[in-house]
């Protein structure tokens, strides 16, 4: 038992979601009418299919997968991937406090005329997910860092049947959040800027030579 717990510790990581979860389940219950709506003109263009509530819920299958792998294959690269994701989601829970945000893009599925299985589904998302809380969309910040987090592991990184389907199933997960009418385009807009200062703190930098560094400067100090 000591020697599984010694192999796995890096687990305390994810103890990240006994701060995530109640901050985010008391943002969708405090958060409910007042809020700021987002909504740019291209939204208007895009039209709701509910076909892409597949790719939506891959999201946690792709997650979940990448994450894992990294958990028991790559230490080093698990724990970028998790600073990448928790970080960047720490920042959209802190942006939904102190900016309310939603979104009032929703359709009336009673009135689409179709009614379907997918449809079934995106009505009870619906029903469970609010329409607050958006920008930006962790889905896609989430979707964008799995790939990065992809494309930076030794293992993965020169397998083309894991870094296009990855890359394919990210794009078709962003889009499916403007599908559905989840989000605005600018939640996804939002959540790539995002991405690109998450990837500057957490890839760009290397950490280990700065803390060499600072040891060796230490050392010199107290010698």
């Amino acid at each position: 038992m000591n020697t599984f717990i010694k192999k796995y510790k890096h687990a305390w990581v994810l103890l990240y979601f006994f701060i995530y979860a109640p901050w985010f389940v008391y943002l969708e219950k405090t958060i409910t009418t007042n809020y700021h709506s987002v909504h740019i003109k291209l939204d208007d263009y895009i039209p709701f299919n509910e076909l892409f509530v597949i790719p939506y819920y891959l999201w946690f299958v792709l997650i979940a997968l990448v994450v894992g792998y990294l958990f028991f294959k790559d230490k080093k690269e698990y724990y970028r991937s998790t600073a990448f994701l928790f970080i960047g989601m720490t920042v959209c829970l802190f942006i939904y406090t102190i900016w309310p945000n939603g979104q009032d893009l929703r359709p009336d599925l009673a009135t689409l005329g179709r009614d379907n299985i997918l449809i079934d589904i995106v009505r009870n998302l619906y029903r469970t997910d609010t329409n607050t809380n958006v920008c930006p969309s962790i889905h896609a910040f989430n979707s964008i860092g799995i790939c990065i987090a992809v494309f930076h592991t030794n293992s993965l990184k020169d397998k083309r049947y894991i870094t296009i389907p990855t890359v394919i199933l990210a794009i078709l997960i962003c889009m499916s959040t403007v599908f559905l009418k989840q989000h605005s385009v600018f939640d996804v807009i939002s959540a790539s800027l995002l991405s690109i200062v998450m990837y500057l703190v957490v890839y760009v930098p290397d950490y280990a030579k700065v803390f060499e560094k600072k040891k060796e400067s230490v050392k010199s100090t107290i010698s």
